[in-house]
C-alpha cells in the first residue's frame, strides 16, 4: 500500500494548482479554523479492498494467492469564502469554482491509471459533495481498482 500511496500522490503532483497532496488521515476532520492543510488539497484514502482467494503459487511467499478489488477515495476540499451569486463579479466567481478544474484536471491524471504493479487501473465510480458549514468546499471522488496475485 505504500508504493500505491506514493505513486498515486505523485500522479496527482502534475496537476499544477493542488498546493497539499497527501495521505487522509483525518485532516479536513479538525473543524477548527485551521486544518492542517494548505488550500486547495487532495487527500488519498483506501477505504477498503475485498480479497478473494484464487489458487496457490509454491513459488511465491505467500503462497496462497489473491485477488483483491476496492475503492480509493480522493477528497478535493478549497476555502470558499466568497459569494457567487448571479450578480458576483466573474473573476471572483472563477476563483471560487476553480476546484472544479482540479478536480477534472486530476481525473485526466488518475482514471485509467495503474498506480503498481499487479494492480488494474483506478477507474472512476462515483462523485458527491459533502455538506460542511465551516466555509470548505469539498468533494469525494470514490475510484475501483483491482489487484491480481497478491
Amino acid at each position: 500500500m505504500k508504493q500505491f500511496l506514493e505513486n498515486t500522490q505523485a500522479q496527482i503532483n502534475e496537476v499544477p494548482g493542488i498546493a497539499y497532496i497527501d495521505e487522509d488521515w483525518g485532516q479536513l476532520d479538525d473543524y477548527s479554523p485551521n486544518p492542517p492543510v494548505k488550500w486547495p488539497c487532495c487527500l488519498i484514502d483506501i477505504t477498503n479492498i475485498d480479497f478473494s482467494d484464487i489458487g496457490r503459487d509454491n513459488k511465491s511467499i505467500p503462497q496462497n494467492r489473491q485477488e483483491g478489488t476496492g475503492s480509493i477515495v480522493l477528497t478535493f476540499a478549497n476555502l470558499k469564502l466568497t459569494n457567487t451569486s448571479f450578480n458576483a463579479p466573474q473573476a471572483q466567481k472563477d476563483d471560487a469554482r476553480a476546484i472544479h478544474e482540479l478536480i477534472e484536471l486530476a481525473h485526466g491524471k488518475i482514471h485509467g491509471f495503474a498506480p503498481v504493479m499487479g494492480s488494474g487501473r483506478l477507474m472512476r465510480k462515483s462523485f458527491k459533495r459533502v455538506k460542511r458549514d465551516d466555509g470548505i468546499q469539498q468533494y469525494q471522488v470514490v475510484y475501483t481498482i483491482a489487484m491480481h496475485n497478491v
